[in-house]
C-alpha cells in the first residue's frame, strides 16, 4: 500500500493541466475523469473505508483535477489514508460496502489494485511510466485473478489481452485486466 501510494503520488505530480483533456484507453474517460476517479477511490475511499464511513456526496461529485495543486493534495490525502491503515485494528473484521461487506484485508488489496492499475492508466495517458516492485505487483495480480470476473461485470476490466511469455508480474496483471501492456513500459 505504501509503495503504490508513493508511486501514484509521483505519477499525479507528472500530469500537466494541458494533459487533463487528453484521451485515455478507458472508454468514455478523458484524463480528467480518470484522475478524478483515481483520486476519489484510492485516497478518500481508502481512508473512509478504513474508518468504516461512507464517502460523502461532497466528494463523489468533486472535480479534484480542477483544483490548484490537486496532485499535492492527492499525495497528502494518500498519506493520511495510508496512516489510518497503519493501525492493525483497521485490518480486522469486515467493511460495510452498502451492498454487502468484505474482509478489510481483501478490500485494502482491491484499493491497492486501483492505485496501481489506474496509476498505470494515468501514466500511460500522460507519457509516463508506472513502476512498482514485484512484491506489490503480486498483490495486484492476485486481485486481478481473484476478482477479474466481477470487475468485468461492471466494465472495470475489458477482456484479457495477451502478454509476452516473459512478461513481468505487473505486465501480466495489466494484460489480465484488459489493458494492453504494449501501450507503456510499466516496470516491476
Amino acid at each position: 500500500m505504501v509503495e503504490c501510494a508513493a508511486e501514484a503520488a509521483r505519477v499525479a505530480r507528472g500530469v500537466t493541466a494541458e494533459q487533463l483533456a487528453g484521451t485515455t484507453h478507458c472508454s468514455d474517460w478523458d484524463v480528467r475523469a480518470l484522475v478524478n476517479h483515481w483520486v476519489l477511490y484510492t485516497s478518500h475511499g481508502l481512508e473512509h473505508r478504513a474508518l468504516r464511513k461512507p464517502l460523502p456526496e461532497s466528494l463523489t461529485g468533486r472535480d479534484f483535477a480542477a483544483e490548484p495543486g490537486w496532485a499535492s493534495a492527492y499525495a497528502a490525502q494518500l498519506d493520511r489514508a495510508v496512516a489510518v491503515w497503519a493501525d492493525p485494528v483497521v485490518w480486522e473484521g469486515e467493511v460495510d460496502l452498502g451492498m454487502g461487506s468484505m474482509a478489510a484485508p481483501e478490500l485494502a488489496s482491491m484499493i491497492v489494485k486501483e492505485m496501481a492499475v489506474h496509476g498505470w492508466d494515468v501514466a500511460t495517458a500522460t507519457g509516463q511510466q508506472y513502476r512498482i516492485s514485484d512484491v506489490a505487483a503480486r498483490v495486484v495480480l492476485d486481485v486481478v485473478v481473484t476478482h477479474g470476473d466481477l470487475y468485468r461485470q461492471y466494465d472495470g476490466f475489458a477482456a484479457a489481452v495477451p502478454a509476452p511469455s516473459d512478461a513481468s508480474t505487473f505486465t501480466r496483471a495489466l494484460a489480465l485486466s484488459g489493458r494492453d501492456p504494449r501501450l507503456s513500459h510499466a516496470t516491476s
